[in-house]
């Protein structure tokens, strides 16, 4: 089964993106094309900075839900997980659709402020660069806080009250001994958030289509595109993809083994 579906496709878009899309050999010139056509630089450069963006908006965002979430009750925290874990898992087409329903330029919330004369939404596109930073942070945050709650269970009590018997403030202690314990599960969980958002591709695909120029849209339209075929240019496009995300999968798997030994003894403090 892992070789079927994970290893056989992989190496098929390796071995593809050295073979030239006429004949047979080996060749680099799928790569240089990737890596000087200003036309796919732009498109790794926007995939690149709506990945970023909405990664930092989902992290913050993600740090204050989640430190809310640890000082509910038990029960009240599970249902509050449940419902993250439901609003992490709605994206790609029925998000998409969700969204231009509501925000689009026939959306409800679109003609009902403009019935009520309020300028909320006058100049907001859905289908431009806000609006795709907009739809990628509804299902960053959520996870986000998923995978951060659990690090506040890590800052124990009794350095709080040690800190405040010392004459610390709040923010003295956050600055000093919480953030400093947070930060490896919070650089773990932005690398998280950059690849989910890089291999985002149903979600962009139903709200903008081909005319946003994003990574995972043009490998689609050289794969399985209307008027030409290029599937080994795609799989150069698509290694570079599977290189950015595995970087953000090995920063995300150095730092969590950084923040054991924090969760687990708490060491480093003190």
């Amino acid at each position: 089964m892992v070789l079927a579906f994970q290893l056989a496709p992989v190496l098929s878009m390796i071995t593809g993106s050295f073979r030239p899309d006429v004949g047979s050999g080996f060749t680099l010139h799928n790569y240089y094309t990737a890596l000087h056509s200003p036309f796919y630089l732009k498109a790794i450069k926007n995939s690149l900075l709506i990945s970023a963006y909405s990664s930092l908006i989902g992290i913050v965002v993600g740090l204050v839900c989640a430190y809310s979430v640890s000082r509910f009750s038990p029960a009240i925290r599970d249902r509050l997980l449940m419902l993250s874990n439901m609003t992490s898992n709605f994206a790609g087409v029925p998000l998409a659709f969700a969204y231009i329903i509501l925000l689009g330029a026939n959306g409800v919330f679109t003609l009902l402020f403009r019935h009520w004369g309020w300028s909320a939404f006058a100049d907001f596109n859905l289908y431009s660069w806000s609006g795709l930073i907009l739809v990628y942070v509804y299902f960053q945050i959520p996870l986000s806080m998923l995978l951060l709650y659990p690090a506040y269970y890590g800052i124990r009590e009794q350095w709080k009250e040690a800190a405040s018997l010392l004459g610390a403030s709040s923010w003295q202690f956050w600055r000093t001994v919480g953030l400093p314990i947070l930060a490896p599960s919070v650089f773990g969980t932005l690398g998280i958030l950059f690849a989910n958002a890089m291999g985002a591709y149903a979600t962009a695909y139903a709200l903008v289509g081909g005319n946003y120029n994003l990574l995972v849209i043009r490998i689609g339209s050289l794969v399985a595109g209307d008027v030409t075929n290029q599937p080994n240019l795609g799989s150069a496009l698509a290694v570079l993809l599977a290189v950015s995300t595995l970087i953000a999968v090995f920063l995300n798997h150095w730092m969590t083994k950084r923040s054991a030994k924090y969760l687990t003894s708490g060491e480093g403090v003190g």
